[in-house]
């Protein structure tokens, strides 16, 4: 008997409710994650996307010529030659 008094108080009382969960997407999952800060997307020469924090800069390569790298990249990669 007490257990349904007590069962028939906590239904009528305000704010004893518990707030069902909300569900959400993958979507809404990855829009409310902390956004990176500072960097950019490059696509690196292999064909990966590398995302970096440093400069762009021209270096020069061992034929002579410049390359074009993105530097202070992700994964301790200081250097990646980027795809024209």
């Amino acid at each position: 008997m007490k257990a349904v008094a007590a069962l028939f108080l906590s239904l009528t009382l305000p704010g004893a409710h518990v707030a069902p969960q909300v569900r959400t997407t993958p979507v809404e999952a990855a829009r409310t994650r902390t956004p990176h800060k500072g960097g950019v997307w490059y696509l690196a020469d292999s064909g990966h996307a590398v995302y970096c924090y440093g400069p762009v800069m021209y270096v020069q390569n061992v034929q002579g010529g410049l390359t074009r790298v993105a530097t202070f990249c992700q994964g301790d990669r200081t250097i990646v030659p980027l795809k024209d």
